[in-house]
């Protein structure tokens, strides 16, 4: 069992250097610069190699946005900590996600903006996405009263979505990302009550 063990773990290292390098590729160049040639020659893998472990560069692509999803789920509820009041948390939360778009840009357009097969509320909705959603979810229910959670979660995520896209792509006068998230949280608290 040892033996099995250990090439189940190389494997995994195989697929965590495959990605972390497609991501690192990514965020440095684009992802136009990830092909598989160029992925080979960056961690000195065959192609084959690589296509063990991914059938296409679409699989690697939706690797990294599940990491991503996961790295955001961990961001949300780190932003959560401490929060002294519903409102609070809120922004908190907003400005986290906001921060994480703009320090991520090639991650957040594998995990937002590229077309995947990656679904949410479907059978097959991979882990860290559920917990992503969670986490946004469990801040907006602090401020949602009666209203129906998991619609105005998407239609906070939708808008927090919108402004970081805006705002990364130069569409939104720079320098205001605070007041334009002041602003969101301020509407949605108002209508709780």
């Amino acid at each position: 069992m040892a033996i099995e063990d250990r090439r189940q773990r190389e494997r995994l290292a195989r697929r965590r250097l495959i990605t972390a390098t497609a991501r690192a590729l990514a965020e440095s160049e684009g992802w136009d610069a990830v092909t598989t040639r160029r992925l080979s020659t960056e961690i000195e893998y065959s192609q084959p190699v690589l296509y063990k472990h991914f059938g296409s560069m679409d699989d690697i692509v939706e690797a990294v946005a599940v990491e991503g999803f996961g790295e955001l789920a961990e961001t949300l509820r780190a932003a959560r900590l401490g929060s002294p009041t519903p409102a609070d948390e809120l922004g908190r939360v907003a400005a986290a996600f906001n921060a994480f778009a703009a320090a991520n840009p090639a991650l957040y357009d594998a995990m937002f903006i590229r077309s995947t097969r990656l679904h949410f509320g479907a059978d097959d909705t991979p882990a860290p996405l559920i917990e992503a959603f969670t986490a946004l979810r469990e801040t907006v229910a602090t401020v949602a009263a009666d209203r129906d959670v998991d619609t105005l979660t998407e239609v906070f995520w939708a808008a927090l979505h919108g402004l970081a896209t805006l705002g990364r792509t130069a569409r939104l006068r720079p320098d205001h990302d605070t007041a334009r998230i002041n602003l969101l949280v301020t509407q949605f608290q108002a209508a709780a009550f």
